[in-house]
């Protein structure tokens, strides 16, 4: 089993001393590259003085885009405890035993995947962004995280649509994964949400037995904590859907 997850808006800057971030030292080296591409154009965009209108950042948000300029620089912390906010409040990830967390991955749209232990900076950046550069980077990432995700077994799928665009399963990829999407009283809700699908990571990754391996297995997993129900693909080629019932 895999957790996909979304970064989160707000991040943890980081300690006030240690080691930079070490590009090599990532997991999924094959990034190393577009990584680095990524870097340079935004420590260059986020010099600009239209920065913040390049990034879809706020006024009250001008620090943390000029933070971006000393990405190379600043000391890095674990991804585990730079992001932040109501996902990763109520997954918790820096409790999780060294075995769940291994089976988690963050799409960023900075770093393309990021496993819990990766130590990075905290910083600035949406998957929604055209970057000058590469581009927009949705598209930009496509081609690299199909080559480096290559999951095995069931795929929990939690991100947010514009992460979802830049990793597309294959057909057989397709067949073993699950998107969540969360409702209360029948409805789609928005920052319900992202709490509901950090407590479910939280489950799945904790629970007692044998991880899921199918996503039949996934739904009799997920209803001893939750209201669930399984959508088949609505067409081959197409994922499963998980809709689970906010608390």
């Amino acid at each position: 089993m895999l957790v996909l997850l979304p970064p989160s808006e707000s991040k943890w800057a980081g300690p006030a001393r240690g080691a930079p971030v070490r590009m090599e030292a990532l997991s999924s080296p094959e990034l190393t590259a577009p990584r680095e591409r990524v870097l340079d154009a935004l420590v260059e965009v986020s010099a600009r003085p239209d920065a913040p209108s390049v990034l879809g950042a706020g006024a009250s948000l001008v620090d943390v885009v000029r933070a971006n300029t000393t990405l190379r620089t600043r000391p890095a912390a674990p991804a585990a405890r730079v992001y932040t906010g109501v996902l990763f409040d109520a997954l918790d990830l820096p409790s999780l035993p060294a075995a769940a967390a291994r089976r988690v991955l963050v799409v960023s749209a900075l770093w393309g995947l990021l496993g819990p232990r990766d130590r990075v900076p905290g910083y600035r950046l949406s998957m929604g962004t055209d970057l000058p550069g590469p581009g927009p980077l949705a598209a930009f990432w496509r081609p690299h995280l199909q080559r480096a995700l290559e999951p095995s077994g069931v795929v929990v799928d939690c991100r947010s649509a514009a992460y979802a665009a830049a990793w597309v399963p294959d057909a057989a990829t397709a067949e073993r994964t699950v998107a969540v999407r969360v409702l209360r009283d029948g409805k789609v809700v928005s920052h319900a949400a992202k709490h509901t699908r950090g407590l479910l990571a939280r489950h799945l990754l904790t629970r007692p037995g044998r991880a899921p391996r199918t996503p039949a297995a996934l739904l009799d997993a997920v209803t001893e904590s939750f209201g669930a129900k399984l959508l088949e693909p609505a067409r081959r080629g197409a994922t499963w859907t998980l809709e689970v019932e906010a608390p």
